[in-house]
């Protein structure tokens, strides 16, 4: 890649407004940002590169879950120093305002978020109360004077709590070592069948929990001889967990529960015929 001296003149002039903004805004110090700026003209481009790639890095979206009706804390992870005619905003989706805060001035919340916000004026968080789904979306918090400056952003993702599951056997050996279950939510909105041995389990059919609802995960394994249940999301986990032993017993228990009825109602058959 060829660099000429017209556009290496040009991206060392823009590094230094850049620059010096940032140092200044978050870093106010009393260093010389145009002796700086000739020494990384001299360098050569691969320390503009460097410099470049590294302003992008600072700025990369933090994604974060959370899970309704919980608090959620937004921080803003360097000191930000506001200048004369600066303005700090917290705002959703690049549209919405949460809050601002003029450069002397005192914070204002958006009305919306009134009875739901908090904001420090001295840290610049952006405390979220009690969020819903409805709050999530991606939340910058930036500085607009000469320049705009992005110094944190967020994309956050609220989900409801999964269900409960619980685990039934459809199947099990005589020997008691392989076992058929089917693990399914509270709700029945998602039902799974797997079967397992002594050393792992496997998907035969049903419904993935992603499928109903995304994010969302139903699977089944073995720890310690028991076979567990699991239906996960981002925030929040429910488990139902049985000894393989057990299962295999229940299962048995309720085959020789249904042998004498199903027996019962043979003879009655039979003696009703004899009658007749």
């Amino acid at each position: 890649m060829q660099f000429t001296d017209t556009w290496l003149n040009d991206l060392t002039r823009r590094c230094c407004v850049i620059g010096g903004a940032v140092l200044d805004r978050f870093i106010p110090v009393n260093c010389q940002i145009t002796s700086a700026c000739h020494s990384f003209h001299r360098m050569g481009p691969l320390v503009l590169l460097f410099f470049s790639l590294l302003h992008l890095c600072a700025t990369q979206v933090t994604p974060v879950f959370v899970q309704t009706g919980t608090d959620l804390l937004l921080e803003v992870k360097e000191p930000v120093v506001l200048k004369e005619a600066d303005l700090f905003t917290w705002n959703v989706n690049g549209s919405v305002n949460v809050v601002r805060l003029a450069h002397g001035g005192k914070p204002i919340i958006s009305q919306n978020y009134t009875s739901r916000a908090e904001f420090s004026a001295q840290t610049h968080s952006l405390l979220l109360k009690n969020v819903q789904k409805r709050d999530s979306g991606v939340y910058r918090a930036r500085v607009s004077g000469d320049i705009d400056i992005t110094v944190a952003e967020y994309s956050i993702t609220v989900l409801d709590p999964v269900s409960g599951v619980k685990l039934t056997v459809k199947l099990c050996s005589s020997d008691s070592t392989k076992v058929t279950v089917i693990c399914s939510t509270e709700d029945s909105l998602i039902s799974s069948t797997f079967t397992c041995d002594t050393q792992t389990c496997s998907h035969e059919g049903g419904e993935r929990a992603e499928i109903i609802t995304p994010g969302a995960s139903l699977d089944v394994y073995l720890e310690n001889g028991s076979v567990i249940c699991n239906h996960s999301n981002q925030v929040s986990s429910k488990t139902d967990s049985q000894k393989i032993e057990d299962l295999c017993k229940a299962s048995k228990g309720s085959q020789n529960n249904v042998t004498p009825i199903v027996v019962a109602i043979v003879l009655s058959l039979v003696v009703v015929l004899a009658i007749i």
